[in-house]
């Protein structure tokens, strides 16, 4: 059985891939974005079932990108793990409050993140 299309988003190559190879090893389809607008233009046109998303990017955070996912009907269903290095009790309440599915922080461990994907999916 094919296994769900996955859209990884971070600004940072080096993050990008270290996302993203592990997701591709277990058979998942991987788009990749490396902002906030190329990400919600991949959202659109790819229909994936996940969103794996940093907060701090430019043109337009993880943050507003996940409230756009959430309250926009041409992204329905797409479920949103933001994958940040924002740390904070607050960071995380403000995730949530912008629909996030799930709030992960930088540094995390492959197992960590499959898991969480599995999860959602």
């Amino acid at each position: 059985m094919k296994k769900p299309k996955i859209l990884v988003v971070d600004d940072s190559p080096t993050h990008l891939k270290l996302i993203s190879e592990p997701l591709l090893a277990k058979g998942y389809e991987v788009i990749t974005a490396s902002d906030g607008e190329e990400a919600l233009a991949k959202a659109e046109t790819e229909q994936p079932a996940l969103m794996v998303l940093d907060v701090i990017m430019p043109k337009r955070n993880g943050f507003k990108v996940c409230r756009d996912v959430k309250t926009h009907a041409k992204y329905r269903g797409i479920k949103v793990i933001l994958l940040t290095s924002k740390n904070q009790p607050s960071d995380k309440f403000w995730g949530e409050k912008q629909g996030a599915d799930l709030y992960m922080t930088k540094p995390f461990t492959e197992e960590e993140l499959a898991s969480a994907i599995e999860k959602l999916l």
